[in-house]
């Protein structure tokens, strides 16, 4: 079997599952760079090269300088000043899309958008209305501002590392600036004027922001104590007192094994779990009128919100993070933290399992309970965000003119070509950690390391690709299925076929694969690469379709209450839209 054949297999079966999903993306990756070199079509000396590619070493160095900027409090600033709840729903989009936009230009589009959520959901909730409204076209901004720069997101970066490796010379800060710029100009006018008003109107009609900071579907689980009112009473004969809580018990836990249905007619012992749907407050009022508790600790006395200095943090749950497809159980939050699991939201839906069992998936959101100073620290080894500012992350706004001062001068050195852009970047990394502007924890912790991994097994797989010639078979397909047509029709196939994968895949795993096809297609046509890679730039960016193909795009997805089959509404015309502008602007910027 030849290499081409055993490298196709191999990326199909990536393909396959990324789409489906059952692993995590850097775990697939990892186990396909493991397979690749056990059969030979990686050289054994080249396995991890990719860890060390500057592509990889760029978007770890943004994602800690982003961090600085967030927690320097400049960000934020500027955010609250420009927030007015008294504007018109379009205006607000308008505003709040635009700083989106700009902001991903020149930070990590993730950290972006878990600095202006919460916002927008206070905005929402000011202002009486859904926040349903207003989160996609946030979040769709914000993928839409990290085309503007080499930095903004993470395809752009592996782009423009590979055009130094093809064609002998990077792409540099402002390349993309032309095309990206307008894509974003137009896509933020377009969700801010139109765009939202596709949003499926039952989301808009929910006062979804009210919901979430009451989270009338929260499930909990409230042990039974010694001395507790409930003890000797049926289940059924306490609707009236949890009824007065505004909650609602929905099954009952003993000796580890849940009772059939709803156990009304069971009579409840001591040590006995409740299975209650309620808001916060009120599992608070039922655990004040029944005596129960919540994992108790010994000594704790009270209700299940009264321990002292204890407070509550609602987090949601991205792609990639530590807890998805885990349980509490499993993750030991209450042994290793101190920080309880109270309650979890999806989307409305009741679970048939228990809490501490249940399997977190991406978009829930979390109840969190525990002391306030470590509830933040426990938020990120999750990999979770929350959606209220409490004001505990940003600390050090004496520095937000330093931070930018640093950042800005990493900038020009890069962009002017004093310094290599690895290196600039290292240099503002360094002095934000030096000056205190973020501890050196957080700068590690503020790392996706599921990307670095990624992306560090992809580029071997994607270097064989191309040596084999792989790639060049990918290219004269495509350009043999649109015979007859001209470039800048093969271009938009191109663009096309990007934008679906990218849909429904990770975008770096996405670039890494189109970026060495859009070469190949560009020298069989004998026109200009630099049109072709443009192309698989804007292309890779655009993840409009579906909650899985962006990690904001999940992100958004519980807040909003929204559905799979809700993306594609406003996204849909959002790509073509993106395709009408951004052919004619790729081809004057780079003509064929």
């Amino acid at each position: 079997m030849s290499d081409q054949v055993i490298l196709f297999v191999l990326l199909f079966l990536v393909f396959v599952f990324l789409i489906w999903g059952r692993w995590r993306y850097d775990l697939v990756a990892f186990s396909a760079l493991l397979l690749a070199v056990v059969v030979g079509v990686v050289p054994v000396d080249a396995a991890f090269s990719g860890f060390g590619h500057p592509a990889v070493v760029v978007i770890a160095l943004v994602l800690m300088i982003s961090r600085g900027l967030s927690r320097s409090g400049v960000i934020e600033f500027l955010a609250r000043r420009l927030l007015d709840t008294s504007r018109q729903l379009a205006g607000h989009i308008g505003i709040m899309s635009g700083v989106a936009a700009a902001l991903s230009a020149v930070m990590n589009n993730v950290a972006a958008l878990a600095l202006l959520m919460p916002l927008d959901i206070q905005a929402a909730g000011k202002a009486g209305r859904s926040p349903a409204l207003s989160l996609m076209p946030l979040s769709f901004a914000s993928i839409l501002g990290g085309m503007i720069t080499l930095i903004g997101t993470p395809p752009n970066i592996v782009i423009a590392e590979y055009r130094g490796d093809a064609l002998g010379e990077s792409y540099g800060m402002f390349d993309f600036t032309p095309v990206g710029l307008v894509v974003a100009v137009v896509g933020v006018a377009y969700v801010a004027l139109l765009g939202w008003r596709l949003i499926p109107a039952e989301r808009g009609r929910h006062d979804s922001s009210q919901e979430l900071f009451e989270l009338a579907d929260y499930v909990a689980e409230m042990t039974v104590p010694d001395g507790s009112a409930a003890i000797g009473r049926k289940v059924n004969e306490l609707d009236e007192v949890v009824g007065e809580a505004g909650a609602e018990i929905i099954g009952l836990v003993r000796r580890g094994v849940r009772q059939p249905g709803r156990a009304r007619r069971v009579e409840i012992r001591r040590n006995d779990i409740l299975v209650v749907q309620a808001p916060p407050d009120g599992i608070e009022a039922l655990a004040g009128a029944l005596g129960l508790v919540y994992a108790r600790k010994k000594g704790t006395e009270g209700g299940v919100l009264s321990t002292d200095h204890a407070t509550l943090l609602e987090v949601v749950v991205p792609n990639g993070s530590r807890v998805e497809g885990r349980s509490a159980r499993s993750l030991q939050l209450m042994y290793r933290h101190g920080v309880t699991l109270l309650g979890v939201s999806r989307q409305g839906r009741r679970f048939g399992d228990r809490v501490r069992e249940l399997e977190i998936k991406a978009g829930d959101i979390l109840l969190l309970f525990g002391s306030a100073d470590r509830l933040d620290d426990v938020a990120r080894w999750l990999g979770a965000l929350p959606l209220a500012q409490r004001g505990l992350e940003v600390t050090q706004r004496r520095k937000a003119g330093l931070a930018v001062l640093i950042f800005a001068g990493a900038v020009a050195l890069a962009s002017t070509g004093v310094l290599y852009l690895p290196i600039a970047l290292g240099i503002a990394v360094a002095l934000m950690v030096l000056t205190g502007i973020i501890p050196l924890r957080q700068a590690y912790d503020s790392i996706e390391w599921p990307v670095i991994v990624l992306l560090g097994s992809m580029i071997p797989i994607g270097v064989a690709m191309e040596s084999s010639g792989a790639t060049g078979l990918i290219a004269d397909g495509l350009v043999g299925l649109a015979a007859g047509l001209p470039p800048a029709a093969i271009l938009v196939l191109l663009m096309v076929v990007t934008m679906t994968l990218s849909d429904v895949m990770n975008n770096v795993a996405t670039a890494v694969i189109a970026a060495p096809v859009a070469v190949d297609m560009a020298r069989s046509l004998d026109v200009n690469p630099d049109a072709f890679l443009m192309g698989v730039a804007v292309a890779a960016s655009c993840a409009f379709l579906t909650p899985i193909g962006h990690k904001n795009n999940t992100l958004v997805m519980g807040p909003g209450g929204y559905r799979f089959g809700d993306y594609w509404r406003m996204g849909l015309p959002l790509e073509l839209l993106v395709l009408a502008v951004g052919v004619p602007m790729i081809l004057w910027v780079w003509p064929l």
